[in-house]
């Protein structure tokens, strides 16, 4: 794969010069069609050795076209603020929107290569970054996302021909630092990782294309033409475009555990004994959220349920408790205009938290399995591979330490009607109720078998969902405080737990050494 990289591919000036002027012409055209017909992005991954033409690459890309439609991210070694969110948070922010072309000049791939070659990760973990960036990239090209990813490559001998003409020369001088020359002398190593690396990653909807560096005009034209053709192949689709299904087809009705109907939903609370018990485990929540192991971990509780069961008055029972400066609250509604031209976790990825702190989601990222399947407002192969991206997302977030506690507040179809009649007559609840609510009652039996499904589906070890019965409010308050309370104490457990074996390795390794 790189031995075909670094053969001498060669474009003399009098042939570039020819096609250079219709390449650009093209481009932009292509570039401005993009923009008018807005039902795509394209994310373009500019990756490789150094001395290989990457920046030289993206400085052309954005002199061939308009650069006010192309957004450029380059991403060097994390923030702290980076570092206190999942690896791929900082790449789901920069996301171009349909209509724009995005050029990431190092991607989710360069951390975890430079981190296997420093042996700061085992090849478990290496391998695990691989199946991580395979979903991600998977699921943008599901959402439509046209990627195309470029890996610039030279041999040892070219490439220290490279630096040291720019070395040489007083005008890119500045260009070759002492970390360049560092990098050359581990290139074996690096070859040793990168290989097999783009080789895994190389896949159908996303393949990689080797680019060889050592001659300029080559790489441009090579680069400008398979941008140029992808455009081109896509925004002369006329029909919309089908993906392939790789979802496994769901039971039916007959073989399905309705897990709503077996709830007991008249649970019964006296108020005295909920306002007792209301203060107890608000305090308990206070004084765990205020213990020094919260700076190690992240809490992101999400809140679904009917309309009118009482997701509000749950989520103040919860930030009365706390401290306004430790937590958010995202109330989410249908999508604006900025959120459906980027993929639809977008826009819960970007408000990830911190750590210490807690993230309430008033409705979630089950918008796509509930709302969107039950309205018809995506197609059924869209919310079918929903499940799998919803685990993938929920995974990376414990994998980094986020503590994820999900309900699904439950109420009788009656119990809806009376609160719904009762919001109507109370003139300080009127806000609350709209007449998409009436017209959701009318979709009652299939917005509960798709929580039926969704409960099934997306119910992990990781992220289980607690199902409230909120027929009565005290009972369904009093039933979410505990249960957040109790997985944060379990979770300040394993944090315990995980220090002590840390100490005990270290113990290990002193008494080895003697």
């Amino acid at each position: 794969m790189f031995e075909s990289a670094s053969l001498a591919h060669h474009v003399n000036k009098a042939a570039y010069r020819r096609a250079e002027p219709k390449l650009r012409e093209a481009l932009l055209n292509a570039q401005y069609d993009l923009k008018q017909d807005g039902r795509f992005s394209v994310l373009i991954l500019i990756a490789g050795v150094e001395g290989a033409g990457k920046g030289e690459t993206v400085n052309l890309l954005n002199e061939w076209m308009d650069p006010r439609h192309i957004e450029v991210s380059g991403f060097a070694e994390p923030s702290d603020e980076e570092n206190e969110r999942p690896r791929l948070w900082r790449y789901w922010r920069a996301l171009p929107p349909k209509g724009k072309i995005g050029i990431f000049f190092g991607g989710w791939h360069t951390q975890p290569i430079v981190d296997r070659v420093a042996r700061r990760i085992s090849s478990g973990q290496f391998e695990s970054h691989i199946g991580e960036i395979l979903q991600l990239e998977r699921m943008l090209v599901d959402e439509g996302v046209l990627l195309l990813k470029f890996w610039f490559h030279l041999s040892k001998a070219q490439q220290k021909k490279r630096l040291r003409e720019l070395e040489a020369d007083p005008v890119t001088r500045w260009r070759v630092t002492r970390k360049d020359w560092d990098l050359f002398e581990q290139y074996d190593g690096y070859v040793g990782v990168c290989e097999p690396f783009v080789r895994k990653t190389s896949t159908g909807e996303a393949p990689w294309l080797m680019v060889a560096g050592a001659d300029p005009h080559y790489r441009s034209l090579t680069v400008g033409r398979t941008l140029l053709a992808a455009l081109r192949e896509r925004l002369d689709e006329k029909a919309v475009r089908r993906l392939p299904d790789r979802n496994p087809p769901l039971p039916p009705d007959v073989d399905r555990l309705n897990v709503i109907r077996a709830l007991n939903l008249d649970q019964t609370l006296p108020k005295k004994d909920y306002q007792k018990e209301l203060e107890h485990q608000q305090d308990r929540l206070n004084r765990l959220f205020r213990d020094p192991r919260m700076k190690q971990m992240a809490v992101v509780a999400v809140f679904e349920g009917n309309d009118a069961a009482g997701k509000g008055g749950a989520i103040r029972r919860v930030t009365r408790a706390l401290d306004a400066r430790s937590y958010q609250t995202v109330s989410v509604a249908a999508p604006g205009e900025e959120e459906r031209a980027k993929p639809y976790l977008w826009r819960f990825w970007r408000h990830l938290p911190r750590r210490g702190r807690l993230l309430i989601f008033d409705r979630s990222w089950y918008g796509r399995v509930l709302v969107e399947r039950v309205e018809g407002f995506c197609a059924e192969p869209d919310w079918m591979r929903a499940y799998a991206e919803i685990n993938d997302f929920e995974q990376q977030l414990a994998q980094h330490g986020i503590l994820v506690v999900k309900f699904w507040l439950a109420i009788s179809r009656e119990e809806q009607y009376r609160r719904f009649r009762e919001r109507e007559k109370v003139s300080f609840k009127r806000f609350k109720i709209t007449a998409e609510d009436w017209r959701n009652r009318k979709q009652w039996d299939n917005y509960e078998r798709a929580v039926c499904d969704m409960v099934d589906r997306t119910s992990t070890g990781g992220a289980p969902w607690t199902l409230v019965e909120a027929n009565n409010k005290y009972y369904a308050r009093l039933k979410v405080l505990r249960t957040l309370a109790d997985a944060v104490e379990a979770a300040l457990g394993r944090i315990d737990m995980a220090g002590k074996k840390n100490l005990e390795k270290k113990k290990g390794r002193k008494r080895g050494d003697r």
